[in-house]
């Protein structure tokens, strides 16, 4: 603690004084035009960066009180920001001067979301956007957290979520009680997707460079997401449903954004004994970034269930999206194998096996995580508690609309890990793994599996703990028969984006990586269309610059 204080005075003495910024080298770039933020990738703010063209003190400054969170649309994206990321910047300005910087991510500002660990001395909350949890104090960061600081990387925020990682009942997605609705950007108040909605969201319009979450906002929110195999990253720090299904990835505007990411906080970590079991070295995902990677490849099309709309509720313009994906797939070099069907395809659609484990997993490990705490005010130390807070707290966490507890309180009548669990555990390995995605990829000689992202494509991957990488595939059109998702979201929506998945097998993302990275670059997808005007940020760098 006495090092990062010093550390933090030095920062506070350079931003007083302005140390940090080197002013010949910003006079020599100033021909240079400046990043637009809605799209800047990670290398062009680090190369903006590197040749003193603006400064990480600028690029907090840019974003951390993006009015279009809490105003206008209200998009509900952050819940808070670091107090710290100013000395935080200021001490990484400094030492990029001095030193170099340390990675890719030197000085770049990054949101996390609000159930992933940061520690109280910067004055953030770690509360899954739950009240029950504010003001209570984690031991430790989390594991990806320690990762991203040792990069480099400032932590700008949290993002918001749906409440408990959505699982708490049947309640709109992008909810919970201390961030309030989050939104899409691409449609007023359309669904954002969950759990990470405001990870998705706030990576969408540029509210950071880089979030971190899972694939689903990436599907509904035109930006790259990755799903990594269990144990790729540490899951340590971050307040969880169930170790057999957590993962945490990138959600990014590129591919080329995820890849840099995912090679800093992938590893193996002694506080998640199931990254102890990954494949050593952990790769450079940016190696894998390749315009020819498709060529020769087979890719399989699983459409039993998973393409069958009266199954999955997707709306048949997602299939005629998807069936021009496949042409440029054929394209690229790649041969589709249609069908390549999973063997238990039906069966992961009847089964009841993954809510079992959810329900056990989940009430173990929050117990576990509130007795973890150092401390919390609220008083709550297990899941029993937490469902009375609720109900005595509805101001707060029951308003109209987002009064549902279904899915606690039939985690709490679990009875731990028996008999039933152990064999429900077995036999989502066997229905998603075994006779599922390697199944399929074995019978057909396949390098992946290729499917639009909605629906029930991510079930699988999920129960399997195996990888997606997700990337922009299109646009609901002008058309499309707006729905209800909630007291006060529509899906599907006019402009709202719909992403495409690629599937595969354990610590497959490399390949992975590189299939979504050639589609991405020939279809170049994420450009076709911006979110709705009042939802873009209109600070820019040059509004902060000097001032």
């Amino acid at each position: 603690m006495g090092a990062k204080l010093l550390t933090l005075f030095w920062a506070w003495l350079a931003l007083g004084q302005s140390l940090y910024v080197p002013k010949g080298v910003v006079s020599a770039s100033i021909t240079t035009p400046l990043p637009d933020l809605y799209e800047a990738s990670v290398i062009e703010l680090q190369a903006g960066l590197t040749s003193g063209q603006f400064t990480s003190v600028d690029l907090i400054k840019v974003r951390k009180h993006a009015s279009i969170n809490l105003q206008g649309p209200m998009l509900r994206a952050v819940i808070e920001t670091n107090p710290s990321a100013l000395l935080e910047a200021a001490a990484l300005d400094y030492e990029r001067l001095t030193h170099g910087s340390r990675s890719a991510l030197h000085g770049i500002p990054v949101l996390v979301k609000d159930n992933i660990a940061t520690v109280a001395f910067e004055g953030m909350n770690t509360t899954a956007g739950s009240y029950s949890l504010l003001k209570s104090v984690v031991p430790d960061d989390a594991g990806v957290v320690k990762r991203l600081r040792k990069a480099g990387a400032i932590i700008l925020g949290k993002a918001n979520l749906s409440e408990w990682a959505h699982f708490r009942g049947n309640i709109a997605s992008g909810w919970s009680g201390r961030g309030g609705q989050c939104t899409n950007a691409y449609y007023p108040n359309a669904d954002p997707c969950g759990s990470s909605a405001g990870s998705g969201v706030s990576a969408s319009i540029g509210l950071a460079a880089v979030t971190l979450g899972i694939t689903c906002p990436a599907n509904q929110n035109n930006v790259v997401g990755i799903k990594t195999t269990v144990g790729l990253t540490s899951r340590a720090g971050v307040i969880p449903i169930s170790g057999h299904q957590d993962t945490v990835g990138p959600l990014t505007r590129s591919v080329t954004d995820a890849a840099i990411v995912l090679s800093i906080i992938a590893g193996p970590d002694p506080n998640d004994n199931f990254t102890m079991a990954q494949p050593m070295p952990v790769p450079d995902y940016t190696m894998a970034l390749s315009n020819t990677s498709l060529v020769g490849k087979r890719i399989g099309v699983p459409r039993a269930v998973f393409l069958n709309d009266s199954m999955t509720g997707n709306d048949p313009y997602v299939n005629q999206v998807f069936e021009q994906a496949l042409e440029t797939l054929k394209i690229l070099g790649a041969t589709i194998v249609d069908p390549a069907d999973l063997p238990s395809a039906y069966e992961i659609y009847e089964s009841n096996n993954e809510t079992v484990v959810l329900d056990v997993d989940f009430k173990v490990q929050l117990n576990a995580w509130f007795d973890s705490l150092v401390a919390n005010p609220s008083g709550v130390a297990s899941l029993e508690d937490l469902i009375m807070f609720d109900s005595n707290n509805p101001t707060l966490e029951e308003p109209a609309g987002y009064t549902d507890q279904s899915i606690l309180i039939e985690s709490q009548a679990t009875t731990g890990f028996n008999a039933s669990y152990y064999q429900s555990l077995v036999f989502d390995m066997e229905l998603g793994a075994t006779r599922g995605i390697d199944a399929a990829l074995k019978m057909h000689a396949l390098d992946a599996l290729v499917l639009p992202a909605p629906g029930y494509t991510t079930v699988p991957a999920a129960i399997a703990g195996y990888p997606i990488v997700t990337v922009p595939l299109g646009f609901y059109p002008e058309n499309i028969t707006i729905s209800s998702a909630g007291p006060e979201t529509v899906y599907p929506a006019p402009g709202v984006p719909i992403g495409l998945s690629f599937l595969g097998t354990a610590w497959s993302e490399y390949s992975l990586v590189s299939f979504a990275y050639a589609y991405e670059q020939k279809t170049q997808t994420r450009l076709q269309r911006k979110a709705y005007a009042a939802a873009i940020p209109t600070t820019q760098l040059a509004d902060v610059i000097g001032k």
